[in-house]
């Protein structure tokens, strides 16, 4: 009888010890389900950002095929003036004799200066010791 009541006591702590070992299980599961769906949720941010990134390329890859178009255009539009030009100053003499003359001085002073996009460029550049050239141009005092 001992031993059986021994046996229904040591099959009572199993089943507590299987009882307890079964909820840490649980919470362990529980657990990984969490991480599973933090994992999920990462994995389909980063596919997401993909397709975005995707989407930006085919984008661009349009935009920049529309501009070398663009660019061809305008080179071909440039190539037809130059001949243009070139027809014109070979059916007038007068148009080549003026197209062939220097610039006046006057011009070719304007041409020598500088550009500046600001005051400040302008300053920067005064400072260094630079001066504009004589544009001819006399005061009387």
């Amino acid at each position: 009888m001992r031993i059986l009541i021994l046996l229904l006591l040591a099959a009572c702590a199993l089943a507590g010890l299987q009882t307890w070992r079964i909820g840490g299980l649980h919470d362990e599961a529980d657990q990984a389900q969490r991480i599973i769906g933090t994992l999920s949720a990462g994995i389909e941010s980063r596919d997401n950002a993909i397709h975005r990134l995707n989407d930006e390329a085919v984008t661009r890859e349009r935009q920049e095929q529309s501009l070398r178009a663009q660019l061809s255009q305008a080179g071909q539009l440039a190539r037809d003036r130059e001949i243009h030009l070139q027809r014109l100053l070979n059916e007038n003499q007068e148009m080549r004799d003026w197209y062939a003359a220097a610039l006046p001085d006057g011009i070719g002073r304007m041409h020598a200066r500088p550009a500046f996009a600001s005051a400040a460029d302008y300053l920067r550049w005064l400072s260094g010791g630079n001066q504009l050239p004589d544009t001819g141009k006399r005061t009387g005092h």
